[in-house]
C-alpha cells in the first residue's frame, strides 16, 4: 500500500475529460503501486478513509497518472476541487464485476449477448456500473431495458446513451 496526500482538481476544457474531478499520481508513486507500468491499471484503497475498489488510473504521459473522482466518491469524502485528501492505494487485481441482473437479461437476448461479449471487459463494466448505480428499482429496470435494447442494436455505452437521449427530446 502506498499513502500520500493529493489535491482535488477539475478539468476545464480537456476533451472527453472536461468537467472531471481528479487528482494526480506522480510517476514515482505510480511506480510504487505497479512498477514498470505506463498503461492504465486498477487500484483499490481509500480516499480520506472512504473505501474504493476497481478504479482505473489513467496515464497522462511521462509516467504520471490521474484518478477520476466520481460523484459517489466525492459524496463519500465530502470534498470538492481544491481540497487536500489522504490517499491510500494498491493495485487491484480482482476480477471486474458484471451485474448479475444484466447477465440474466442478456441470456434471453442472443443478439445483445453476442455484441456484449464482443466488447472489451472495460466497456462491459461501463454498462454494469451504470445499472448498479441506480437508486430505485424503476431506474434499474429502465437502464437494463435500455442496455439490452442498445446492445441488440450494436450500440456501445456512449452511443446507447446518445440514442436514448435523442428519443426523450
Amino acid at each position: 500500500m502506498v499513502s500520500f496526500n493529493a489535491i482535488l482538481q477539475k478539468f476545464n476544457q480537456k476533451g472527453e475529460k472536461t468537467g472531471w474531478t481528479y487528482f494526480d499520481i506522480p510517476a514515482p508513486i505510480a511506480q510504487e503501486i505497479k512498477p514498470n507500468t505506463r498503461t492504465s491499471f486498477r487500484v483499490k484503497g481509500t480516499l480520506d478513509g472512504f473505501p474504493i475498489k476497481q478504479i482505473a488510473l489513467v496515464p497522462m504521459g511521462e509516467g504520471d497518472f490521474i484518478m477520476a473522482v466520481n460523484a459517489t466518491m466525492r459524496k463519500g469524502i465530502r470534498k470538492k476541487e481544491g481540497a487536500t485528501i489522504a490517499v491510500v492505494l494498491e493495485e487491484d487485481t480482482s476480477e471486474l464485476e458484471i451485474s448479475s441482473d444484466l447477465m440474466a437479461c442478456l441470456e434471453i437476448e442472443e443478439k445483445a449477448l453476442d455484441f456484449f461479449n464482443s466488447l472489451t471487459k472495460g466497456h462491459q463494466v461501463y454498462f454494469s456500473k451504470w445499472i448498479e448505480s441506480a437508486k430505485t428499482i424503476e431506474t434499474r429496470t429502465k437502464r437494463i431495458t435500455m442496455t439490452v435494447t442498445g446492445l441488440s442494436m450494436g450500440l456501445g455505452y456512449p452511443e446507447m446513451i446518445r440514442h436514448f437521449k435523442k428519443k426523450e427530446l
